[in-house]
């Protein structure tokens, strides 16, 4: 147990242990999204350094007063950690008090990432998909695929899971995972073929500046949600004309961007919007939504809030 002067380091470990649900981190980002709304909350576009190499240097900066906290993540995405037999992502959040400017302590952003995105994408389904929805696709087959799963299996009554990756380790380890929630697994090879008859589709294929567009939205099924966590760089840009609602993560961080998500006439708000009650999320059962993002500090703001509160009941 840390002492008064010590700043608490708290692990993916110890974060997993804490029992945080789905319904809280949705909870935790409707709460920090209405903070920004009426001026108690705020955030910086985030930044980023792309270096020849292929890597990707991100920091994201947010802070609210009620509570008071302030968190700064700091991450690495680099595709030469594979062989070094490290994550391809790795960074850590930092936590300071917003008023005083103290360290208040220091948190696996690894842990914080793969849940915050997970969240950010079931927050957005809460409003775009079908309560109905039973089959699920997976683009990518990694960490993100894994929480994602985690994260739709507690909103809906999932039965399929279509699988579609490039890692056979990863596939291997999703299909377990879906399995132990009863989901009925198919592999393909083809793209299309696993998102045709899917419900909600996960996109979740690692960044690279070398990637080709592959992922065709004209190819998803009459009232399918998709949620895209990869920048929509998989996917060809033209053909998210098709899709009926287009929502990103923060309209002010998307204009500021020099590495567009989409078109701007494809988008029809942000998800503070979409939260608010400004813009709908999904007016018929048969409209096909998607919710495109890039990770905004509201989202690693709402989940570190939240990890470092359940952090501090658990040591009491």
């Amino acid at each position: 147990m840390p002492s008064k002067n010590t700043i608490p380091y708290i692990s993916g470990n110890e974060l997993s242990a804490l029992g945080i649900s789905t319904l809280d981190t949705i909870n935790s980002i409707e709460a920090v999204i209405h903070q920004f709304n009426i001026g108690k909350a705020w955030a910086a576009p985030k930044a980023t350094i792309l270096p020849e190499d292929g890597r990707y240097m991100m920091a994201a900066l947010a802070a609210s007063d009620e509570p008071e906290l302030l968190a700064v993540k700091s991450s690495v995405l680099n595709p030469q950690n594979t062989a070094r037999d490290l994550p391809q992502i790795n960074g850590l959040v930092t936590m300071l008090n917003s008023k005083t400017g103290l360290p208040v302590a220091i948190i696996d952003g690894n842990w914080i990432t793969a849940v915050r995105t997970a969240a950010l994408s079931a927050t957005a389904a809460k409003y775009m998909a079908r309560e109905s929805s039973s089959t699920i696709a997976f683009i990518g087959c990694g960490v993100q695929a894994q929480s994602h799963l985690n994260a739709f299996t507690d909103l809906f009554s999932l039965k399929k899971a279509h699988l579609f990756g490039r890692g056979k380790p990863n596939i291997d380890r999703l299909t377990k995972s879906a399995q132990k929630y009863g989901l009925e697994v198919s592999v393909f090879n083809r793209v299309e073929e696993a998102v045709q008859e899917a419900d909600i589709v996960i996109s979740s294929i690692t960044y690279s500046s070398t990637l080709a567009p592959f992922i065709n939205a004209n190819c998803l099924k009459v009232g399918s949600f998709a949620a895209i966590t990869d920048l929509a760089v998989p996917w060809i840009k033209n053909s998210f004309a098709s899709l009926d609602h287009i929502v990103i993560d923060d309209l002010e961080q998307e204009a500021s961007a020099h590495n567009k998500l989409l078109p701007t006439g494809y988008i029809d708000g942000d998800l503070s919007k979409l939260v608010l009650g400004n813009i709908q999320g999904r007016n018929t059962a048969k409209e096909r939504n998607a919710f495109v993002f890039r990770g905004h500090a509201m989202g690693d703001l709402a989940l570190s809030i939240l990890a470092y509160q359940a952090y501090q009941q658990h040591l009491v």
